[in-house]
């Protein structure tokens, strides 16, 4: 019989795999002349609306401050497909050859992988938001003179101008947690066969 620890850790190596399903994470816009609110899903291979041609209309609306357009493609959306696809598979031969150590080290990896990602998704935020064309129709400036910046949050709420912003984490991630989790379960779960085993 399989022990339990490498059964779980196996689950733990599956579940970001749900990042190729469901959205990573999610930008809505709220404002009073949109009864229905602007948004998009951001995957780990691509973005998309939230309803019909959402990222259109907000490309138009950063036409006129300057911001750039929403891409349809960026570098990371071919590092991080990679980046899941080899963790997985990593995963899944810890499982199998390796011990509860191993387990521990998936977690640490994927805890600092998991690290990476949000600092270069607060970096594409902040370049998106301050890296304005000096040429756009339209120019907004704090009270202290300085250019404004139209940065979305990192996570929670944010008003910026007359919209209110929103910026959370979908499914995809709390699959991606939710695996990190269980390699940590794992691997205190490994260490307790081992030491029964070593008592027997």
């Amino acid at each position: 019989m399989k022990k339990k620890s490498r059964i779980i850790m196996i689950v733990a190596a599956l579940l970001p795999l749900f990042l190729f399903v469901f959205p990573l994470w999610n930008i809505t816009l709220e404002a009073p002349q949109y009864p229905i609110p602007l948004g998009m899903n951001i995957h780990i291979n691509d973005f998309t609306d939230m309803h019909p041609h959402d990222i259109q209309n907000i490309n138009l609306m950063n036409h006129y401050v300057g911001m750039k357009y929403i891409p349809e493609a960026i570098p990371e959306f071919k590092i991080f497909p990679a980046g899941i696809i080899t963790t997985t598979i990593l995963g899944l031969l810890i499982a199998w050859k390796g011990n509860y150590k191993w387990y521990l080290g998936w977690f640490i990896l994927m805890m600092l992988l998991s690290a990476a990602g949000l600092y270069d998704f607060y970096l594409w935020e902040h370049d998106y938001g301050h890296d304005l064309d000096p040429k756009a129709i339209m120019k907004f400036t704090n009270p202290d003179g300085s250019v404004m910046g139209f940065q979305p949050p990192l996570f929670g709420s944010k008003d910026i101008l007359n919209f209110k912003a929103h910026s959370y984490p979908q499914l995809g991630a709390y699959f991606l947690a939710a695996g990190i989790a269980l390699s940590f379960v794992a691997f205190f779960v490994g260490k307790k066969e081992k030491n029964l085993k070593s008592e027997s």
